[in-house]
């Protein structure tokens, strides 16, 4: 059989998936994980041999069958890959010896061989800086004889930031996988990082004046909606206009903050931003597309505006080249809320609807859509989620006319919650 990402999923442990059209090939689970292995009959002495080429999801099929066809060529060549590999691991102790290879090693080679390679480079650079600021005393430790209890006590040293500690947890899990699959650690070296602490580093959310207040996914009312867009001329114009965009368009806050000119177009009378598929949070999913975002009202405003000052250039530029970060207006959001204390002195104006974030605007301005009648495929595709399963698959309608006819009845909508008691 070829390969079935759902089959994967279901997979209990001891069992696997044979992919017929690459001999060999199979994908084997365990209680923790699900391996790709290469099972064939050496060259050498014709004993049946396996070896692990890597973790799924995280080598995909397509990774796996470049990485099978590389080993079956080997083996077609007079060569056991798993002997070539064990060989190698041999010499490993004896490089080792003139320099431990270490936790910072390790990670380095994490970084440079897996990381860079295939992330963006925002997701590249704050994985190294989570690195960076957070190993410490670890840095310098043996990575083969980290313990259970030492990457425990590492953990726990970190717990009081769950959210924060449950990404260095999967990231250097990630990187001890990678370290165990490129023969620079011994392959009963434990990954204690994937096994400790499970399911108990969990947030309780924001705490906003000594008081926890949950995830934070907030939906402001109607009239906070009408409310705070008309208090919107008190940020900059920068946060006022990316903020118009988080409300009238449903991008996201790092896709609007990247908008070129070049990726705007007329067509009829209607202004179209064509936002390219590598510039969204789907860049990795192959079924999707890009994304096409009628601008109606205040947004074509906006970026009619910003198109005379910047042309085909980012419309939100920063003033040390590129664009500016979507924290900008996180930032801007945060100082402005009365229980803010930084910068009180400065008497600046307060907002009067509270306890948001800018995230929360796209999600309004869904409910919005969805108070409106909006059709549940036509407001996820504004949003630009991807549909999931067999109808991902066989549905590869655009929906452009219907973007098109609802983005306005939205606008329709929130210049009416604007007037509202204004």
């Amino acid at each position: 059989m070829g390969f079935d990402a759902r089959a994967a999923k279901a997979l209990q442990p001891g069992q696997h998936i044979i992919v017929d059209d690459a001999p060999g090939l199979r994908l084997v689970a365990t209680a923790t994980t699900r391996s790709w292995t290469y099972r064939y009959k050496s060259p050498i002495d014709e004993r049946m041999r396996q070896q692990k080429l890597g973790q799924w999801p995280a080598m995909s099929y397509a990774a796996a069958l470049g990485e099978w066809q590389k080993k079956k060529a080997e083996r077609d060549a007079g060569v056991d890959p798993a002997r070539a590999k064990a060989e190698a691991r041999k010499a490993a102790p004896r490089r080792q010896r003139a320099g431990v290879y270490t936790v910072r090693n390790l990670v380095d080679d994490y970084l440079a061989g897996h990381v860079d390679v295939n992330r963006k480079a925002k997701g590249a650079a704050e994985v190294r800086r989570m690195f960076d600021k957070n190993l410490g005393r670890l840095s310098d430790r043996p990575a083969a004889s980290v313990g259970r209890g030492e990457a425990f006590e590492f953990m726990e040293g970190l717990a009081r930031t769950p959210v924060q500690a449950q990404y260095i947890k999967q990231e250097l899990g990630a990187a001890w996988d990678y370290a165990l699959d490129a023969a620079r650690l011994p392959e009963d070296a434990p990954n204690w990082w994937r096994l400790i602490m499970r399911g108990k580093l969990r947030s309780k959310g924001r705490k906003i004046e000594g008081e926890h207040v949950g995830e934070g996914k907030r939906v402001l009312t109607p009239a906070e909606t009408g409310e705070l867009i008309r208090w919107l001329p008190n940020f900059t114009a920068l946060v006022e206009d990316l903020l118009t965009l988080y409300l009238w368009t449903l991008t996201r806050g790092a896709e609007s903050t990247a908008m070129e000119g070049r990726e705007i177009s007329i067509e009829g009378d209607v202004m179209w931003w064509t936002l390219p598929k590598a510039k969204t949070k789907n860049a990795r999913i192959q079924d999707a597309t890009d994304l096409r975002v009628p601008l109606i009202g205040r947004a074509r405003i906006v970026v009619e505006r910003r198109m005379k000052l910047y042309g085909n250039g980012y419309l939100f530029p920063s003033r040390v080249g590129g664009h500016v970060d979507q924290k900008v207006v996180g930032v801007a959001v945060w100082v402005a809320m009365p229980y803010c204390k930084q910068l009180a002195q400065r008497g600046r104006p307060r907002l009067p609807v509270t306890r948001w974030g800018a995230h929360d605007l796209r999600r309004t301005s869904r409910t919005l859509l969805a108070a409106l009648g909006c059709p549940n495929e036509i407001g996820e595709a504004i949003l630009g989620h991807v549909a999931p399963g067999v109808v991902g698959v066989y549905n590869l309608h655009q929906y452009d006319a219907e973007r098109l006819v609802w983005l306005t009845r939205l606008d329709a909508r929130l210049e009416e919650l604007a007037r509202a008691h204004a």
